[in-house]
């Protein structure tokens, strides 16, 4: 999912165009993939030793760039906690 800034806030202590020290006339972008599982996002990371593919010009700055891995917390669909390693769900009822 890519997502363009739109309503970003500006924070008493931190905020999005801090944290990246995006400038006046910049906007953030939110951007988020769902591996289907920690295999697959691994075998996806080593793309980024394909030095052809790295050498590709990109539309932005790329050194203010935040990445991370996270656990899910919930799960809407089946409407149930999962973190940390505790499943509870919500009766159907």
């Amino acid at each position: 999912m890519e997502t363009w800034g739109d309503d970003v806030p500006v924070g008493k202590l931190t905020d999005f165009a801090r944290a990246v020290q995006a400038t006046d006339g910049e906007t953030v972008v939110f951007s988020w993939i769902e591996w289907p599982d920690k295999a697959t996002r691994d075998a996806m990371r080593g793309m980024e030793a394909n030095a052809e593919m790295m050498a590709e010009p990109t539309p932005f700055d790329g050194i203010r760039m935040i990445f991370g891995d996270f656990a899910p917390v919930f799960d809407a669909k089946a409407n149930c906690a999962v973190w940390p390693n505790v499943i509870e769900c919500a009766s159907a009822n």
